[in-house]
Formats: structure tokens, C-alpha cells, sequence
């Protein structure tokens, strides 16, 4: 019984705080670590569908996708605004080809880009460190 009435005022005082028992601290480096992780994959997640996006328009015009359908029309709406300037970069006779080309560099730089922004985000993350 005595080694129960031995404790001293700081551990008394802890259990009876409304907070309970003390936890350990949290690892703010690592919480950190793990939020550069989360965000330098979104960043390069953001790209992968970009480009999915430019190639299903280069796959839906090579194939003659319905224009009027609605999945169709959404990429095409996106793809042009996806294009970065490479629309008309090239303008061989062929349409379809045109589209090959252009788009497909278009899909490339935003692999391209994702890619150095997702690294990017990692260094300056790891500053500090």
C-alpha cells in the first residue's frame, strides 16, 4: 500500500489534469515530411491526368470519335485549354496528324512539368533538414 501513496505531486497532478496522461510530443519533422510527400504527389498526379487527358483527344480524332457525345466533348473542352501554346505549333495538311503532333508534345511538357514540380517541391520541403 505504501508504494501506492509514494507518488509524487507532478505524476498526482498529471493523471488528475483534465488532459489525462501526458503524450509524447508529436514529430513535427516528420508530420512535414509526410505533408511535401502528399503534396509533391498531387502535384505530379495533376500532370499524369493532364496528359491522359491531351492523349484521349489524340486517340478520340485519330479514331473519329462522336464529336457529339458527352465524355467526347468533355476531353476535347479540356484538351484545348490543356494545349499550353502547342495547338498550332505544327500545321501539317493532315488533321490528324496535326493533332498527333501537337497534342502528343503538348501531353509530353506537362509530363515534363509535373515532373520538375513534383521534385521542386521535395527540395524545398527538405530544407532546413
Amino acid at each position: 500500500m505504501a508504494e501506492h501513496a509514494d507518488k509524487s505531486d507532478s505524476a498526482a497532478d498529471e493523471e488528475n489534469s483534465p488532459r489525462g496522461k501526458a503524450r509524447p510530443g508529436t514529430d513535427w519533422v516528420a508530420v512535414k515530411d509526410q505533408f511535401v510527400g502528399i503534396l509533391a504527389g498531387i502535384v505530379r498526379w495533376v500532370g499524369l491526368i493532364f496528359a491522359l487527358i491531351l492523349v484521349l483527344h489524340i486517340v478520340f480524332t485519330i479514331a473519329e470519335a462522336n464529336e457529339e457525345n458527352s465524355i467526347v466533348s468533355f476531353v476535347n473542352g479540356w484538351a484545348d485549354s490543356l494545349t499550353l501554346g502547342f495547338k498550332d505549333m505544327f500545321d501539317p495538311a493532315d488533321d490528324k496528324l496535326r493533332v498527333l503532333v501537337n497534342f502528343g508534345i503538348a501531353a509530353v511538357v506537362w509530363l515534363i512539368i509535373s515532373s520538375f514540380g513534383a521534385a521542386l517541391v521535395r527540395r524545398i520541403g527538405s530544407l532546413g533538414k
